[in-house]
């Protein structure tokens, strides 16, 4: 008896391993999970055959990059002229405004706004989902220093 009890274990060890390995192991994305299965095996059993790894059928897409737009404002001036972009519709966008002077950037149409002041600059993320061509303003000065059109 005592020479069968290591044997017994072994074994006892092994079927687990298998349960495990049966239970726990990614679904195939074979349509015939027998053939899938079988394949598996030789390609484990046969030292020659590659292994193989299957990515996933679809992978999600990346987001858009963000475009940004940086906008100076100094002594009631935007520095370079009025910033006029063109997007296409969804493009995520950040608009990134310095001034010397404390207001309000407020971004017409979408109706977003950030506080802005000297040191402290507005930093204003939105996604293009309406068409068309909108304001972006210095509020209290009525300073408008872009033009953002977003085409369909």
């Amino acid at each position: 008896m005592k020479r069968l009890r290591p044997l017994l274990v072994a074994a006892v060890s092994v079927a687990a391993v298998v349960v495990l390995f049966v239970v726990l192991r990614p679904e195939s994305d074979n349509e015939n999970t027998a053939t899938g299965t079988a394949a598996t095996r030789s390609t484990t059993q046969t030292s020659t055959l590659p292994v193989t790894t299957t990515a996933p059928a679809t992978t999600a897409p990346k987001p858009p990059a963000r475009t940004r737009v940086t906008i100076a404002v100094r002594g009631g001036r935007v520095i370079g002229g009025i910033r006029r972009v063109t997007l296409p519709k969804g493009a995520r966008v950040e608009l990134f405004v310095t001034t010397d002077v404390a207001d309000e950037v407020h971004l017409h149409g979408y109706d977003r706004s950030r506080d802005v002041a000297p040191g402290a600059p507005a930093r204003l993320l939105f996604r293009a989902t309406t068409s068309g061509r909108f304001e972006v303003e210095l509020e209290q000065r009525q300073l408008q220093i872009a033009e953002i059109t977003v085409r369909p």
